[in-house]
């Protein structure tokens, strides 16, 4: 190892004086870097499964695909897994939490109940991590949820229990932010719509419209505390022909009452890009919120990959000057690999695009395309992407005090042996 850290020690010499002649700080650029937080999603690391005293897996829309081995089973062991993956992982973090992770010990109650006491061991091991929390309320793999509807739902009995469920997480997702000292965004995601083509598509968004308005009416959150988002979708398994939350339904909710928008990187048709929307979305939105993941052909939740769609995202965020505005987080989940190591791909995989945008040269390329010159601005953009990056990255791994290059995997594995794969 000690070789292996005299390898990036000239590395980063090399890359520092490379970068440096194209007018780029390394240094500043990893210190920029390192201060954005990536939120991480939680339920990678069981398959969606949660605490509650029920767990029988994701419904209502929701899949995953594997068994791999060492899956965990319930909150201490999904935290340990968590330690494990944010030790192999660079730069500042959060943790993404879902409604269904409630850990209600003896108590009997259902979601439209939950308090922030039901979350106190997820409260305690962030603080003890100096992270912040993130929440979603979990509107799937449940009674109430089981015909594919309900915000939007006809019923007004079990629409008023997701209302109250929505309530309900916006009140722990504030005693997350006044605990950890850090803002929690509160998500909400909902799997209605239709299999087939409705007879009517307009009374399903009213009801949805109205019980949104319901939920953030609430004058008792600190909207500076708790960052509220509603996020769309094109389509979902079950949902094919009619989603209620369209992405104009809850863009254009959004935009009126003034909350933040969640773009998913799945959600969309597989010829768009949402690293064009965010530049867009930047010119009327305060904030806007991320959810990154690699969609195959369709909302597959692929683990994450350093592929080209996401460096697009990243240097939209960085170029623009959005880093402190556009709040990132992940969202994948696939069981047909050891999940913690899914994390630790997609999470460094993030962060690598991420650095990779702060020490991309600009200057000159801002320049040429000023000057009408976009011959020089499309010859530099080519040539930049050559320059000695993975030394750079090296050298923010190592500052950051996580293992470099795949200085992770064995270590992994040990824990796979010894841990996980005793789990049953």
């Amino acid at each position: 190892m000690a070789d292996y850290d005299k390898l990036v020690g000239r590395g980063y010499e090399y890359a520092k004086e490379i970068y440096s002649h194209n007018g780029v700080d390394i240094d500043a650029a990893m210190e920029d870097c390192s201060k954005v937080a990536i939120s991480m999603h939680c339920w990678q690391g069981d398959d969606i499964m949660g605490c509650e005293s029920v767990a029988a897996g994701a419904s209502g829309g929701i899949q995953t695909t594997g068994n791999y081995p060492g899956r965990a089973r319930g909150g201490d062991e999904l935290r340990n897994d968590l330690d494990v993956a944010l030790s192999f992982i660079p730069g500042t973090k959060k943790l993404n939490l879902h409604a269904n992770y409630a850990e209600l010990g003896a108590r009997k109650a259902d979601r439209d109940a939950y308090t922030p006491d039901d979350f106190k061991n997820w409260i305690a091991w962030a603080k003890e991590k100096g992270m912040g929390l993130d929440m979603n309320p979990t509107f799937f793999s449940h009674k109430y949820a089981a015909d594919g509807f309900t915000l939007s739902h006809p019923d007004e009995k079990i629409r008023k229990f997701w209302i109250e469920h929505a309530k309900r997480c916006r009140e722990i997702a504030q005693a997350f932010a006044k605990e950890t000292g850090k803002p929690a965004v509160t998500n909400v995601w909902i799997p209605d719509g239709y299999k087939d083509t409705p007879a009517d598509t307009v009374a399903p968004r009213k009801r949805l419209i109205e019980s949104l308005d319901e939920i953030y009416k609430d004058t008792g959150i600190d909207r500076s505390l708790v960052l509220d988002a509603v996020e769309s979708k094109l389509f979902g398994i079950g949902v094919e022909s009619y989603t209620v939350g369209s992405h104009e339904t809850l863009l254009s909710y959004a935009l009126t009452r003034k909350i933040m928008y969640t773009l998913d990187s799945g959600h969309y048709h597989p010829t768009e890009y949402i690293s064009d929307k965010i530049s867009s979305l930047m010119l009327y939105m305060p904030l806007i919120h991320l959810h990154v993941t690699r969609g195959v052909r369709w909302d597959s939740d692929h683990v994450v990959a350093f592929t080209d769609d996401l460096q697009k995202i990243m240097d939209e965020i960085v170029f623009g000057g959005f880093s402190e505005r556009v709040l990132i987080g992940l969202d994948y989940f696939d069981a047909s690999i050891n999940r913690v190591a899914a994390w630790v791909i997609g999470m460094r995989n993030t962060q690598k695009a991420l650095l990779r945008a702060f020490v991309t040269p600009r200057k000159e390329t801002v320049e040429a395309e000023k000057n009408g010159d976009f011959t020089l601005r499309l010859a530099l953009q080519e040539e930049y992407k050559t320059l000695p990056f993975s030394c750079v990255w090296d050298a923010y791994c190592e500052k950051q005090n996580v293992p470099a290059g795949d200085g992770w995997i064995e270590k992994l594995k040990k824990y796979e042996r010894e841990v996980m794969l005793k789990r049953g």
